[in-house]
């Protein structure tokens, strides 16, 4: 893609004020700009916790997914929380306000783009600048790990060793990791667990090769600047990109990536004049995949790049050891049992035990059972709902609004 050229009657540039530049739904933002439109939407509503789609309703519906890689650079720079990981939600915290204020860096319109010419990466610009990378330590064995939230991951058997550790050594060997399984099972904790200098995009049927590599941004004074995406920024820092949900990314976007997973080492971003990016060394990709997701296709191109599969599944033992009542661990086993024969497709996993213990503690266990049922797909709700009423002996049905309260 050739680089646009400037805007014939650009507008001056903002000085000291840190009210944001009005912007269409179409205008290109300056490099950082964006960060500091979502900064601001997160501090005008700081109680609020936002997904990347709500910010891009917000600001003029742009791209969600560039969206999401601005939230993951603040919540890196400390500038905002991220409250959940699946759907992500994210929140302002003390420092959101001033990064929501900072003025923008001014940029240099790029040179106009001479046919297929391939020429040395540039140095990233300092808003922009990756992480140094911190290639994990392995913790004793079953010791939990610290994850960026905040949160503590409980590490799991494999191959004989805790999963961080054998995931750290894939990383060392330069074999690239699949985790798959059902939605809610932990994979993304693990891989966070693991990767603590993480880039990640998260995949779906919308998600471009603009989401990996970057794309130009207009600065306020009508100029262009080409921001790099999560690919470029992992691959110079040598850190791990995290390709979320990559099995619904795609196949020609995907294939970005492919080259800096292989022998190459690099990736030609043809969007900014065939800039050659080579990956530092510590560069790694792992992905996730959610098998029964509609529209989830594990493609042979995308299976032989990653040589290392896990299946990931819930640990109910662990959900039991962090408080999740009894009775709702046995009804996740035993649907469980019956998605393995095939009877029927969903079972709780272990985000919905736990969300079950939340709801418990905040109202009460026969709510909690009834959300439960509710949260099952429409097909499966009738045997979810006879399975909760045998273990719990009493029948429940899905959480409904009452008639008005009257004073």
């Amino acid at each position: 893609m050739t680089a646009p050229a400037p805007i014939s009657a650009p507008a001056p540039a903002a000085a000291a004020s840190t009210a944001p530049a009005p912007v269409t739904a179409g205008a290109r933002l300056g490099n950082g700009e964006l960060r500091r439109m979502v900064a601001r939407v997160l501090a005008d509503e700081p109680a609020t916790e936002f997904s990347p789609r709500d910010i891009s309703n917000r600001t003029g519906g742009r791209s969600s997914g560039a969206i999401g890689n601005a939230l993951d650079v603040l919540v890196a720079a400390g500038h905002a929380d991220r409250t959940q990981d699946k759907p992500r939600r994210y929140r302002a915290n003390a420092d959101t306000a001033a990064a929501a204020g900072t003025a923008p860096t001014p940029a240099t319109p790029p040179a106009p783009a001479a046919p297929r010419r391939r020429k040395t990466a540039p140095a990233t610009p300092a808003t922009a600048a990756a992480p140094t990378p911190a290639v994990p330590v392995p913790a004793p064995a079953g010791a939990p790990v610290t994850r960026p939230n905040g949160q503590l991951y409980h590490p799991r058997t494999l191959a004989g060793l805790p999963d961080v550790e054998v995931l750290a050594r894939m990383r060392t060997a330069g074999v690239p990791v699949l985790l798959y399984g059902p939605p809610g099972t932990g994979k993304t904790s693990l891989i966070e667990a693991a990767y603590p200098d993480l880039f990640t995009v998260q995949g779906d049927g919308d998600t471009t090769v603009a989401d990996f590599v970057g794309e130009y941004t207009q600065t306020p004074d009508g100029r262009f600047e080409f921001v790099h995406g999560p690919l470029v920024r992992a691959m110079r820092a040598g850190a791990v990109l995290f390709i979320d949900d990559a099995t619904l990314i795609p196949p020609s976007v995907l294939a970005v990536v492919y080259p800096a997973m292989d022998g190459r080492r690099e990736i030609v971003v043809k969007a900014n004049g065939g800039e050659v990016v080579t990956a530092a060394p510590g560069f790694f990709v792992v992905a996730g995949h959610n098998p029964g997701v509609h529209g989830a296709i594990l493609s042979d191109a995308l299976a032989s790049r990653f040589a290392f599969q896990v299946e990931v599944s819930s640990d109910y033992e662990l959900a039991e050891s962090l408080g999740v009542d009894s009775r709702a661990v046995r009804v996740a086993r035993a649907l469980a049992t019956r998605v393995s024969k095939g009877e029927i497709g969903w079972a709780p996993q272990l985000r919905e035990l736990l969300a079950f213990a939340k709801i418990a503690a905040a109202v009460d266990i026969p709510t909690a059972a009834a959300n439960m049922i509710g949260t099952a797909p429409e097909d499966d709700r009738a045997i979810v709902a006879a399975q909760v009423g045998t273990t719990f002996g009493r029948a429940f049905a899905p959480l409904a609004l009452g008639t008005r309260i009257r004073p």
